[in-house]
């Protein structure tokens, strides 16, 4: 790809200058370099009013982020030695993280990858990609990864909405030999995911640390895990020593892994799954008097976009309030979120809301966030987005 020059209007380099990579269309001097005449994909050196180059970026003329930087030099050339040296950065962080080979390795803008997710599953990969540019150069991205690594298979997973906003086609591709199942393991608790099916990548890598954390607080208790998915929480705690634990999903699929997670690790005689709509088995339980110990609630993002704010928060607010009921005299709350847009202060207040509300009192205990194979971009709020809040929750 050859770069064509795209210049900015006055004033809009400040925030590429600040470190930001992103360019919005509206900050383009689409009369000096008409936008819409690119294609989705292209490569543009980015260059201030005055003419002085900002950096190399992928442009997308059709989307509102029409420009995602790549490199501060207007001279780097984009192959597969480009990609190799950025993905050896990337792996030197999660090797000093973490002593074995499970873990996201590649976190979008925050590793120099604009739209790129890469997670590790041992010798195999599973790739998503989400921007035009990227998805252009695949092959270089798949060469530069299996150099690398020399991964045993690598799963192409690019079948996720995050496509859409780039008018990218939906497809899922197997490159060497991938099994249908993957196994990991995380903070000493062996898992197996279906490789090509199942959440996002198959994993949640990002809530290891907070996972780890609530180890100490379960020996002996019992323990509630709502959006379990195949067990993160729920069969740790039983690792850890949990009495009971009950894990709720809505996908038969995902049940059906709990108990073969369980059963890998031995707590087979600990756990027990429930398939349904969360908000309607928290009910059925406050219905049959039930009470835990611990309950942790990891949800998916309610809150998407702006305009969902108010009904995000609504919900929220209402999934911890049957949490709490559910709650012995004194117990753990693990209230987390991974909705960019609702801020831990806005999680604080929805607990305490909920705790008043049904006259208990909240302290905070811990706030946690996502791992280090997730690092946050300091320019960029969007790559910070996981909260995970504990409580203890009691009554006068």
């Amino acid at each position: 790809m050859t770069p064509i020059a795209l210049y900015l209007n006055s004033q809009a380099d400040r925030r590429i200058k600040k470190g930001h990579l992103w360019v919005f269309s509206n900050e383009v001097d689409v009369k000096r370099s008409p936008l819409k005449t690119l294609q989705p994909g292209d490569l543009a050196i980015i260059h201030a009013a005055n003419g002085a180059p900002l950096g190399t970026a992928f442009i997308n003329p059709n989307a509102l982020i029409c420009g995602r930087l790549l490199s501060r030099h207007s001279d780097v050339v984009i192959n597969k030695n480009f990609f190799v040296r950025a993905i050896e950065r990337a792996l030197r962080l999660r090797e000093t993280c973490f002593p074995k080979p499970f873990y996201r390795l590649i976190y979008g803008d925050s590793d120099g990858f604009p739209g790129l997710v890469v997670d590790r599953f041992g010798d195999y990969l599973v790739v998503q990609i989400s921007v035009a540019g990227l998805d252009k150069l695949q092959n270089l991205v798949v060469e530069a990864l299996t150099q690398v690594l020399k991964p045993k298979g690598i799963v192409l997973r690019n079948n996720h909405s995050a496509r859409e906003l780039e008018e990218l086609p939906d497809q899922v591709e197997l490159i060497g030999e991938v099994p249908p199942i993957f196994t990991l393991e995380e903070n000493g608790v062996s898992f197996e995911v279906l490789a090509t099916e199942g959440q996002k990548t198959g994993w949640f890598y990002d809530h290891r640390i907070n996972r780890q954390l609530l180890m100490p607080w379960v020996k002996g208790k019992r323990v509630l895990d709502v959006f379990s998915y195949v067990g993160g929480w729920g069969v740790q705690a039983a690792v850890a020593g949990a009495s009971s634990v009950v894990c709720v999903d809505a996908s038969a699929a995902a049940v059906e892994k709990v108990y073969a997670n369980a059963a890998r690790n031995q707590v087979a005689d600990v756990v027990s799954a429930i398939k349904g709509k969360a908000t309607d088995v928290l009910k059925q339980l406050l219905a049959d008097g039930e009470k835990f110990d611990v309950v942790v609630l990891d949800p998916p993002a309610f809150i998407k976009k702006r305009k969902d704010q108010r009904a995000g928060e609504a919900a929220y607010r209402h999934l911890n309030e049957l949490a709490i009921r559910l709650l012995g005299k004194e117990g753990l709350l693990v209230s987390a979120s991974c909705s960019m847009p609702l801020t831990n202060e806005a999680l604080t207040e929805i607990v305490r809301g909920a705790a008043r509300h049904h006259d208990r009192n909240a302290q905070l205990i811990w706030t946690g966030g996502q791992g280090p194979d997730h690092p946050v971009h300091p320019a960029i709020p969007e790559t910070s987005y996981l909260k995970a809040q504990f409580y203890r929750i009691y009554a006068d």
